[in-house]
């Protein structure tokens, strides 16, 4: 005979191995339910993009299984994200930057943002660059005027399930943005606070090049919960990442890692692999410098096509190895974020001068 507190006592078992807790404690298990032989439950993890949700719904349903029961029922909900004030809020703002231009930092950005929204998360994408976007393109949104709502906020325009906007939408294409600090600082803050994002899981700010005065202000008013930073194979190019990656320290903003773009090519016709940039160094580079190195993505010739037609690769060709790649990286990326906020939030709790474990009973 099914009996609720054995079965949420098996259920402890089962953990989030991001935060290192159970789902009970952790309270992501958010209902259990009993019917006769019958088990309904309901888990919220930590985010939609999680790689562990499957995973943990299998053990819970081996759990409920051994325990008597012959029906067994999981279903997965996004957490509802709202502020105290019962805001809808952002969960996660992550920034993708460089220290230099040409490295395909906006389509890692782009196809990063579609590879978390088609694994179920709620994503928003920020062009932020000021100088050069290209967003619009990239996301089949060229041309598109963004709406205003009753409470003038701009109304992002959305693409392959994405929230976008982008100060290409406020500018002709062929334009030269000529603004100095004070214009640029205005058009920063309204791109970032002025936009009606609602609840999201992640927003995927897509920060200018270089080091210069519209990445400042973009950081410091963005609050970032972390940044990834893009390169190319070669030193000169891992020399200007440097220089992003201390930027970044400088503003209190942790650099998840390195992701490489256009580390080699392979040939379709002979199935031979070519440096076309050199043998990388960047993982000896990373090592060296405590940065993580978080993913290799290869040159593939669909890739600018695709852009220009708004397709990003992973909707364009889901089945590359490109798109595998842009998919293991989401993922990983997910955990950290995941690991690094818990780590952030122990950490402001120990300051305090508290730390407190909260038990959930559903």
């Amino acid at each position: 005979m099914l009996n609720r507190d054995t079965l949420m006592q098996a259920l402890s078992a089962v953990q989030e191995p991001d935060l290192q807790r159970d789902i009970v404690s952790a309270q992501l298990l958010h209902s259990l339910h009993l019917e006769g032989e019958t088990v309904t439950m309901t888990l919220v993890p930590t985010t939609p993009a999680s790689p562990h949700i499957a995973a943990m719904v299998a053990q819970m349903q081996a759990i409920a299984t051994a325990q008597g029961a012959t029906s067994v029922q999981v279903s997965v909900e996004r957490p509802v994200l709202l502020d105290a004030a019962g805001k809808p809020k952002i969960a996660c703002m992550i920034g993708v930057g460089a220290g230099k231009g040409g490295v395909g930092k906006s389509t890692v950005a782009s196809n990063l943002a579609v590879t978390l929204a088609k694994a179920g998360a709620r994503v928003g994408l920020l062009d932020a660059d000021i100088y050069g976007p290209s967003v619009p393109i990239l996301m089949g949104l060229r041309g598109a005027k963004p709406a205003v709502n009753a409470a003038r906020q701009i109304v992002p325009a959305v693409a392959h399930g994405v929230k976008t906007t982008s100060i290409g939408f406020m500018v002709q294409e062929d334009m030269a943005v000529a603004w100095r600090g004070p214009m640029i600082g205005k058009a920063v803050t309204q791109l970032l606070q002025d936009v009606e994002w609602g609840e999201l899981d992640y927003l995927i700010v897509d920060l200018p090049p270089g080091t210069g005065d519209v990445v400042l202000s973009l950081c410091q008013a963005a609050a970032l919960d972390g940044a990834i930073v893009v390169s190319t194979p070669q030193d000169v190019a891992f020399a200007d990442v440097l220089r992003a990656v201390r930027m970044f320290s400088m503003l209190k903003v942790e650099v998840v890692g390195l992701v490489e773009n256009m580390s080699h090519f392979l040939c379709p016709d002979n199935g031979k692999t070519y440096e076309i940039f050199g043998p990388s160094n960047s993982p000896r580079h990373c090592a060296a410098h405590d940065l993580q190195f978080l993913a290799s993505l290869p040159i593939e010739l669909q890739v600018s096509p695709s852009a220009d037609a708004g397709l990003p690769i992973v909707v364009a060709d889901p089945q590359s190895d490109l798109s595998h790649r842009y998919r293991a990286l989401a993922s990983d990326l997910a955990s950290r974020m995941v690991r690094s906020q818990a780590a952030a939030k122990r950490q402001a709790e120990v300051g305090k001068g508290f730390f407190t474990v909260h038990e959930h009973t559903p």
